[in-house]
């Protein structure tokens, strides 16, 4: 017997903006894995096993996923936001790579709403023009790669979202990324914490590169920095759609 592997997004906290297309497919597994508080997320029942684990066992939650589908089950690997935005997909598709036994399994790959989108949402639309991801943690990339495309994108004039920006293990990387886009001559430029999105504790701030402080994010906040004609319209930031 064969089953189903599906990689779902939960959106950035609410279930409200869970997609009816991820609840549907939570609704019919037999088994959830994923990061123990994404995992959380998802309530029990009778039929449904919860599979958590550690943040950094991507590669062996992934496995472990393809053989309980391969065995029959029905399973879904969650992520917050989108799976396919430094999440699970890739990991599973790593994975199955590794796997040929297994490149026939039903697979689908569930989109949801990612952090960035949630957070320029609630600020208004500082994403309107060309922008970029970038994720700050060196876990698996070196930190010199990080930095050169942190200066790239401030010499393209990117408006950049910032992923992971700031963690107990690596305090120091956030600090350093925006030396760098300062250095890049963004001081000016708009930058919008946006931290916990859609949960109790939502809160956002927006202030100039120059004055953001690394204290001012952790590992629960998205960070975005403006392009050079981001601009705040009354409580609004904005970035215009005609580049001049």
């Amino acid at each position: 017997m064969t089953g189903t592997l599906t990689i779902a997004g939960l959106g950035p906290g609410s279930d409200a903006l869970v997609t009816p297309e991820v609840s549907a497919a939570l609704a019919a597994a037999t088994d959830i894995l994923g990061y123990a508080p994404y995992v959380a997320r998802v309530p029990p029942r009778p039929g449904l096993t919860l599979h958590p684990s550690d943040n950094r066992e991507e590669l062996q939650r992934a496995s472990e996923a393809l053989r309980l589908a391969a065995e029959g089950g029905h399973v879904v690997v969650v992520s917050s936001g989108d799976p396919g935005v430094f999440a699970m997909a890739s990991a599973v598709f790593e994975a199955l790579e590794r796997a040929p036994q297994w490149q026939t399994l039903p697979i689908r790959v569930l989109p949801g709403i990612t952090a960035m989108l949630a957070a320029a949402a609630r600020a208004g639309a500082p994403l309107g023009h060309d922008f970029c991801a970038i994720n700050l943690s060196d876990n698996l990339k070196p930190w010199a790669v990080i930095e050169k495309r942190l200066r790239l994108a401030a010499e393209a004039d990117f408006a950049i979202a910032m992923y992971n920006p700031r963690s107990a293990s690596r305090p120091e990387g956030f600090g350093r990324a925006l030396a760098v886009l300062r250095e890049a001559g963004c001081g000016e430029r708009l930058v919008i914490f946006a931290r916990a999105i859609s949960a109790a504790d939502e809160k956002i701030a927006t202030v100039t590169l120059n004055e953001a402080m690394p204290e001012m994010a952790d590992m629960r906040t998205l960070v975005i920095v403006g392009n050079s004609q981001t601009r705040r319209v009354g409580r609004w930031v904005y970035a215009p759609r005609r580049v001049e």
